[in-house]
């Protein structure tokens, strides 16, 4: 008796996504199903290349298949379709080229903030997802120095064409001012400024837009959830009261304003002697995840100190480019997975925080 396709995919249903919780036959995920005698191949399209689970399921699903009488040889291929994860609404309209904006933000300075958004989103393009990067902190424009780019910004007649670096589209208010050149500017020129970044550059095909936020809660926070459909805010913080404190405020203010917090990341969570081994807490211990505990938002992973991430952030060279097995760079990897997948939830299911209007 010839199989069926729709044997091989009752097969695959024993195979569920670990964070949708689902099969991934009822999810949608397979694709291009074809049986050539005891041959069966067949795609399976996961939501994002960062998927921290891919090799497990593909596994998963090749064992499931030669079980069935008659299969001789199963050829999975892993592929993937980035979802929006945010919808736009009103004045919320989507930027054109952009699936999905994510915005990183600290409840303080000195957190490494932006140190941890160039390397998450160097790291999901590491992954194979398209991805760009807007430096939204606009008082203290960084990104540019971080990737190691000096230019200046150029257009098609119509649209700003971002730079590009390490597979990112970058735009910055860096490629606008001179390195000393202070920027004393009121709450509705930074307004002007963050909505031409969104609407006025010329954005390719993005599955990722990660935001540079400018640390605490002020005007460029507000900017955003007003006129973007925002997927999602990840907070950074170190284990030192002074900075968890912050940012449980940073929490507290993209939840009301209509932004899902995808998580907390530590930053310089500890330091790990090269010569001995031995670490040490210099900022405390585990206070990041107890502050995601607490508050109940993911707590997407712990990044040591290491001087090579401050030197690689002074040269241009991030470390998850300058140094990739290390363990802080494998650290910024973990981190690009868990919040893939966090993006991945939502594309499921709607924000549910009831909307507010901020006056």
């Amino acid at each position: 008796m010839a199989l069926e396709p729709q044997a091989v995919l009752d097969a695959l249903t024993v195979v569920k996504d670990p964070d949708l919780h689902r099969d991934i036959v009822s999810l949608g995920f397979i694709k291009d199903l074809t049986i050539d005698g005891g041959r069966v191949a067949f795609t399976i399209e996961l939501t994002t290349p960062a998927c921290p689970v891919k090799e497990q399921m593909r596994d998963q699903s090749h064992a499931a298949v030669m079980r069935l009488p008659g299969v001789t040889q199963v050829d999975v291929t892993m592929g993937a379709r980035v979802r929006e994860a945010a919808f736009g609404d009103g004045p919320r309209q989507p930027i054109p080229g952009v699936k999905n904006i994510i915005a990183v933000g600290a409840g303080k300075g000195g957190v490494g903030k932006t140190t941890v958004s160039v390397n998450l989103a160097i790291a999901l393009a590491k992954f194979g997802s398209k991805v760009g990067m807007i430096d939204g902190d606009v008082y203290g424009p960084n990104v540019p120095m971080m990737l190691g780019l000096k230019t200046q910004l150029i257009t098609d007649g119509q649209k700003i064409i971002p730079a590009e670096r390490y597979g990112l589209q970058v735009i910055s208010m860096g490629f606008l001012t001179g390195d000393d050149a202070p920027i004393i500017w009121r709450g509705p020129m930074l307004h002007g400024v963050i909505q031409q970044f969104f609407r006025e550059v010329k954005w390719l095909d993005l599955d990722y837009l990660i935001i540079d936020m400018p640390p605490g809660t002020g005007d460029v926070a507000l900017s955003l959830s007003q006129t973007v459909p925002v997927a999602g805010a990840i907070v950074v913080t170190t284990p030192q009261e002074v900075s968890l404190a912050d940012s449980r405020r940073a929490v507290a203010m993209y939840k009301k304003l209509n932004i899902p917090p995808l998580g907390v990341v530590e930053n310089m969570s500890y330091f790990e002697c090269r010569h001995c081994g031995e670490k040490a807490d210099i900022f405390g211990r585990g206070g990041g995840e107890r502050m995601a505990l607490e508050l109940g938002v993911p707590f997407l992973g712990a990044i040591p100190i290491y001087q090579p991430i401050r030197e690689g952030g002074d040269s241009g060279v991030p470390i998850v480019v300058g140094e990739p097995e290390s363990p802080p760079a494998r650290a910024f990897m973990a981190v690009a997975e868990q919040a893939a997948a966090q993006l991945s939830i939502a594309s499921y299911s709607r924000p549910t925080i009831p909307l507010t209007v901020v006056r």
